[in-house]
């Protein structure tokens, strides 16, 4: 069986009803529609699933904040990433909060969503580097990461991954700036690397 390729594109209202695949109807996915770090916790926790996907909606109607993976030409994946700005609770996360020396607003990639069926290809990997390529496109001289380290604790789920995992970052060139927590990384690259 030949091996099919992984394409990753920069999403657009051409891609909505992909992208709406990519998030299904049960799980996580569907139930955040990469909100978690665009509205306050208790707006999060009033909004109602329909009205997240409307917000995401939005978005990618304003401009792209995000790309999507494609595995064979089926939708599979999904990488968000924006300037930071465009992140309200990273600048109140004690994780993610700009600290004395950093780039006031670098890039994040704060989500990753792969279909469950679809785990295991390879297809993280490829959201990441297509997020790389997507903000530099844009501009950006610098990208950050806030993954999970799965190395200091093994048990984290898979719906504890979603920031991408220490591992994950550092294939692409990502390196560490500091440790938040044990087993959170606040990770760097300048997009030129």
């Amino acid at each position: 069986m030949a091996e099919q390729t992984i394409s990753v594109e920069s999403v657009g209202t051409e891609t909505w009803d992909e992208l709406r695949t990519v998030f299904g109807e049960r799980g996580d996915a569907s139930g955040c529609w990469c909100q978690w770090f665009k509205v306050t916790g208790a707006q999060f926790h009033e909004l109602s699933r329909e009205r997240k996907a409307e917000l995401l909606h939005t978005s990618v109607e304003a401009g792209s904040p995000g790309v999507i993976a494609r595995l064979g030409g089926e939708p599979v994946g999904w990488a968000a990433v924006e300037p930071f700005s465009a992140y309200p609770a990273l600048r109140r996360s004690p994780i993610t909060k700009r600290q004395p020396g950093d780039p006031e607003d670098p890039w994040a990639v704060t989500c990753f969503v792969v279909r469950i069926d679809h785990r295991n290809r390879g297809i993280a990997r490829a959201l990441l580097a297509g997020a790389v390529d997507h903000a530099a496109e844009r501009g950006a001289e610098v990208v950050e990461g806030y993954p999970v380290d799965p190395g200091v604790r093994p048990s984290l789920s898979a719906a504890e991954r979603y920031h991408g995992t220490v591992s994950l970052f550092a294939s692409r060139g990502f390196e560490v700036v500091r440790r938040p927590s044990a087993t959170r990384a606040v990770m760097r690259l300048h997009a030129g690397s």
